[in-house]
C-alpha cells in the first residue's frame, strides 16, 4: 500500500499530548454487526441500520498504564494519528490498547501504517500475536482491521456493562506475528 505524502512517523512525545487528546476518534457506520450467541458458541451478521449512526467516545479519564508505548502520525505539527502499544511479556502478546485516525486522514492507510510500526515492535520484543478489542457497532474499525491480517478471535457480551457504551458487544480480534 503507498502510504500518503507528506505524513511522518515518530514515537510520541510530551508536546503530542494534547493533539492525542483532541484528535476526533469519532466514527459513523450504517451497519453493525449483530452477535447471536447459543450455548455452542457465537455468530456475527452484518445488519443495516434504518439510518447511519454517529458514536462519539467519552474522554479518555485514565492515562495509559506504565510501559505503554505511542506513536504518532504527523502531518506538519499536527497529530493526524496515533497507537498506543505494549507488549505482555507472560504471553508474549502486543496488545493494541488504542489506535485512531483523525476523519479527513481516514483511508490513506495512516492507520495500516502505525500498526505496521506497532506490530514491528512486537515482533522485535518477541511478541507473537498481536491482539485488540472493538465493539460490534464499530464496523468501519473491524473491516480496517480485517485488511490489517486481524480476524475474530473472541468476544464478550458483559464487558460494556454499566458504561456508556452499554448493549454493545466487545470484539476481540488477532493476528499472527510469527514470521513466515
Amino acid at each position: 500500500m503507498r502510504r500518503p505524502q507528506g505524513i511522518g512517523y515518530r514515537r510520541a512525545g510530551p508536546a503530542d499530548q494534547a493533539g492525542i487528546a483532541d484528535l476526533d476518534d469519532s466514527f459513523t457506520t450504517d451497519t453493525v454487526l449483530d452477535v447471536a450467541t447459543g450455548p455452542d458458541g457465537f455468530a456475527l451478521r452484518e445488519i443495516t441500520l434504518g439510518r447511519p449512526m454517529t458514536k462519539t467516545f467519552p474522554p479518555d479519564e485514565d492515562e495509559w498504564s506504565p510501559g505503554v508505548l505511542v506513536d504518532v502520525a504527523v502531518h506538519g505539527p499536527t497529530v493526524c494519528g496515533f497507537v498506543a502499544f505494549q507488549v505482555s511479556a507472560w504471553n508474549r502478546r502486543l496488545v493494541i490498547h488504542e489506535i485512531a485516525v483523525a476523519p479527513l486522514h481516514r483511508g490513506r492507510g495512516i492507520g495500516a501504517a502505525l500498526m505496521d510500526r506497532a506490530c514491528e515492535h512486537g515482533r522485535m520484543h518477541g511478541a507473537r500475536t498481536a491482539w485488540l478489542e472493538t465493539s460490534n457497532v464499530n464496523v468501519p474499525a473491524v473491516r480496517a482491521y480485517q485488511r490489517m491480517g486481524f480476524t475474530l478471535c473472541g468476544l464478550d457480551t458483559s464487558l460494556y456493562r454499566g458504561t456508556a457504551a452499554e448493549g454493545e458487544i466487545a470484539l476481540f480480534m488477532s493476528r499472527s506475528l510469527d514470521a513466515g
